[in-house]
């Protein structure tokens, strides 16, 4: 039996209807690793995300928008766009619900922020703006163009999960971590010192965050993302495993 992950996804105005969206990368990049992505909606419903997470194996916190800044005691900046209430507040319950349980987690782009966030960290709101002499981290290229060098600190989980310390990756957002949430180490930064990598500092709890898009990468050449998608996979089937052993006999 393959492991059964949730996905966050976002809801937005499409052809004259309120629709559910997910990149179709990330369910390509799930199903080739191994693993059943059931995509979950922004339920602003902290009962149904427990729920959920309670018959799942693993979760996949998305890229998207960006995150309202108030729920970490922050100013709104100019450049930080519309804030989609019911998916924050969904993703972080999502976040620290999976933290409380001890869920295999794999945060992306947003997902780093909200994992972040969630756990009492605080962000950079707009790169170009905030952080000086920063490389381009959201310009013209392609999704699938791998733009910057990120340098992967070793004996990091994640350094072990791509077997590099040197990568290259896409790039496709404004914003980054600032301060990081206690329960979380550093464990990737950009040549311009932009915060790419974070991991949990509990070694019983597989928590990955990674600011660029994984899931867009898995067909390139380059084994990296496979093999974060990979170790994920792994985690999660070790989950499930563990799940049904523990399930009482009927």
């Amino acid at each position: 039996m393959r492991p059964i992950v949730a996905v966050s996804a976002t809801s937005r105005p499409t052809e004259g209807a309120e629709r559910v969206r997910l990149n179709e990368a990330y369910v390509s990049a799930l199903h080739q690793a191994g693993v059943i992505p059931l995509i979950l909606p922004p339920l602003d419903d902290t009962a149904a995300v427990a729920q959920v997470l309670g018959v799942v194996d693993g979760l996949v916190l998305s890229g998207g928008e960006d995150i309202d800044p108030i729920v970490y005691g922050a100013e709104r900046h100019p450049a930080t766009g519309a804030a989609h209430e019911s998916r924050d507040n969904c993703e972080l319950a999502l976040a620290r619900t999976a933290r409380a349980m001890g869920l295999p987690t794999l945060a992306i782009c947003r997902g780093i922020q909200v994992l972040n966030v969630a756990l009492g960290g605080t962000l950079i709101q707009d790169i170009p703006s905030q952080v000086g002499g920063a490389q381009t981290h959201d310009g013209t290229a392609a999704r699938t163009d791998r733009v910057h060098r990120v340098s992967i600190f070793p004996g990091t989980r994640l350094a072990g999960a791509l077997e590099s310390h040197d990568i290259a990756v896409n790039s496709v957002h404004h914003q980054a971590l600032d301060r990081v949430a206690a329960d979380l180490r550093v464990s990737a930064r950009a040549d311009d010192g932009v915060i790419e990598g974070v991991e949990s500092c509990d070694p019983r709890w597989f928590a990955l965050g990674v600011q660029w898009h994984p899931e867009e990468l898995t067909r390139d050449a380059e084994a990296w993302d496979r093999r974060l998608f990979s170790a994920f996979a792994a985690a999660c089937r070790e989950r499930a495993a563990s799940r049904k052993e523990n399930q009482p006999l009927r």
